[in-house]
């Protein structure tokens, strides 16, 4: 085993340069196998929790420092009200003694079926501190969805959001034996379970925190279902603070204010996930101001970042590739492409060259080329980060890989990307980018405490503090381990390098394997081929094939935005797979993308779909993963087509 000697990051005030008032970088252990990195290891940064619950974090909060900014809610006039340690703990305790009023007991599980509203944050606490479990359902769910995970889990509670949504799960109810409680948080219910529990002592819920230790089970987060039903993931208040007390530790810019600039996240990403989760527990944990986004329309989301503006933003690759091209699309309009242009390929040699410099592989940025970042950060940059509030400077960004590309390019533009891998089974994140050790297109190296090994097939292997105790299984009385021998196999393949960078190179399910037996990962060429500005998404097919296609579907603002640049008048959707030109364009998309891959793996034909994937389809998780299964039934003829079929 070798052992990377530890680093101290110093810096100025510049762009590429920044004071974090860092602590010291350990680096990853490595160990080899036939001279390949075969693993890799950061111990703990954080000391382990041995007592209490995330129950106790409001409250503790309250004790330390009351008078603290802790979260901010939105208001009817659009307005943000600043919402204390002091003032978060007694809503928290109200509405857990109006749980415990209405007679639910510790390890009842209680479900939760709402958008990122700052209820959200409410109801998973006071839940905690009324030693109850939750269960996150998300609001896009079918009423067979839900209803299969609310008897799975044994819900005796539903919290819903709107009256729609618990008038859609009406028919289910009574295949629901054990659901006696459903609750509305647009019809002032939270208010109503707040002043049902008045008559209760406060004494009463600090017994049922004492009750609580790092081993009680927290919430039950039921996988997406991809490749079957979902599964309920036990994770218990331990592997929170695992995750987040680390997380916390090695991510110092985002949640430590700096300067006296008050650190600060909007979240907009679904609370139903655990990655949503995870980061608002860690913002209470860190006493960051946390706000609630409820909708990622570009109508809604925009005046929110504006208002809000956040220090730092939680994202998937999806949307800031969606922010990259919609700014080219704006510049394109204006006249000014080529300056965008010009600009972009600046930004993403800046990014390199600090890259370099943090690495010890270059010098950074040459003088020229700060000259040259100067002058285009007031005409692009800025305008970037204004979109997103003009006081972001960091991004967590994880589902799947953002790719070199526009990850030096955002860090170019001023805002810092921490890219993180995990799953649900490991509470969120098992690799990040760590501070100022950036190594663009990869997604960073183990989070402090925890295990990365690749297995002789490829497929990575995690073992720590946060993955998960076990899956719910009802059927067997409780919990069963997923983990026996103390390594979570993910499903993902991937690679090490020398230093312990983690590169995800596909899914083991998702291999295609051609007639000729080359087997092709096809994540890699999708994420490539969705950053394009007319692409929305990409299914690379081929399984048992003599070659390699696509099915794309057109991203239609930028569809919207190339026609009317061209001249070209609006057409209906199903017309567009007709347009010689477009289908040219796509062409020499795929011709760019196919010279990174040998003649089998190649991309050898495409068809354009005139519908796009949607998670109302049933195409999409939320989470923006593609249902392979679901998109090869109903798009059958299409892949025949291209075989000749």
């Amino acid at each position: 085993m070798s052992t990377a000697h530890p680093s101290t990051t110093h810096s100025s005030t510049d762009l590429d340069d920044d004071v974090y008032g860092a602590p010291v970088l350990v680096e990853p252990e490595t160990r080899r196998l036939d001279g390949v990195v075969r693993e890799a290891y950061v111990p703990p940064f954080a000391k382990p929790v041995r007592h209490g619950s995330l129950a106790d974090l409001p409250f503790e909060n309250a004790n330390t420092e009351p008078d603290a900014v802790v979260l901010s809610r939105k208001t009817a006039d659009g307005s943000w009200q600043d919402v204390t340690a002091k003032r978060f703990a007694a809503e928290v305790l109200a509405v857990a003694k109006g749980m415990m009023a209405e007679g639910l007991v510790p390890g009842d599980r209680v479900a939760v079926m709402a958008r990122t509203i700052y209820e959200w944050t409410v109801l998973d606490f006071a839940a905690w501190a009324a030693g109850l479990v939750v269960v996150p359902l998300y609001p896009t769910s079918s009423p067979y969805q839900a209803r299969w995970i609310l008897h799975d889990s044994g819900a005796v509670a539903l919290i819903t959001e709107t009256a729609g949504q618990a008038a859609a799960l009406g028919p289910e109810l009574p295949h629901l034996p054990d659901l006696r409680r459903l609750w509305v948080v647009e019809k002032g219910h939270v208010d109503a379970l707040a002043e049902a529990g008045t008559h209760l002592p406060d004494a009463e819920v600090e017994v049922r925190r004492g009750m609580l230790g790092p081993d009680t089970l927290a919430t039950l987060v039921y996988t997406s279902g991809t490749t079957g039903r979902p599964k309920g993931c036990a994770l218990t208040h331990g592997n929170f603070f695992a995750e987040v007390d680390n997380a916390i530790e090695l991510l110092y810019p985002i949640f430590r204010a700096r300067t006296g600039e008050e650190a600060s996240v909007l979240l907009f990403l679904p609370m139903s996930h655990v990655f949503g989760r995870m980061v608002a527990v860690a913002c209470v944990r860190a006493r960051v101001r946390l706000g609630h986004a409820p909708s990622l329309a570009a109508e809604d989301l925009l005046p929110d970042l504006a208002s809000f503006r956040p220090t730092c933003l939680l994202t998937i690759p999806y949307m800031l590739e969606k922010v990259f091209n919609s700014a080219r699309a704006k510049a394109e309009s204006g006249g000014r492409a080529a300056t965008f242009d010009r600009a972009a390929s600046v930004a993403r040699r800046y990014g390199e060259a600090v890259e370099g410099r943090q690495t010890g592989a270059g010098p950074g940025p040459s003088r020229s080329l700060k000259a040259a970042r100067a002058l285009y950060d007031p005409l692009v940059y800025r305008k970037i980060r204004g979109a997103m509030g003009g006081r972001v400077r960091y991004a967590i960004c994880g589902g799947s890989p953002l790719g070199r590309r526009l990850s030096a390019f955002y860090a170019g533009a001023g805002i810092e990307i921490f890219e993180g891998y995990g799953l649900t089974e490991t509470t969120g994140a098992s690799t990040v980018t760590p501070p100022m050790k950036p190594r663009l297109g990869t997604v960073g190296w183990p989070l402090p405490g925890t295990r990365i090994r690749i297995a002789a097939d490829g497929e990575i292997l995690v073992g720590g503090e946060h993955v998960l105790r076990g899956y719910w299984d009802p059927q067997a009385g409780g919990v069963v381990s997923a983990a026996p021998d103390g390594w979570l196999p993910t499903g993902d393949i991937g690679e090490l390098d020398d230093e312990g960078y983690l590169t995800i190179t596909g899914r083991k399910k998702e291999l295609i394997i051609t007639s000729g037996g080359k087997s092709i990962a096809p994540a890699p060429l999708e994420n490539w081929l969705r950053s394009h500005p007319l692409i929305s998404q990409v299914m690379v097919v081929g399984d048992n094939r003599p070659y390699v296609s696509a099915l794309i579907t057109l991203d239609p603002d930028g569809v919207t935005h190339w026609r009317r640049m061209n001249g070209k008048h609006p057409v209906p959707p199903e017309l567009l797979a007709d347009d010689q030109e477009l289908l040219a364009i796509l062409q020499r998309a795929l011709d760019e993308a196919n010279k990174m891959l040998s003649r089998p793996e190649s991309i050898r034909r495409f068809t354009v779909l005139p519908v796009d994937f949607t998670e109302e389809a049933g195409h999409l998780t939320p989470s923006m993963k593609l249902r392979r299964e679901e998109i090869m039934r109903d798009f059958a003829r299409e892949v025949e087509a291209l075989y000749g079929g």
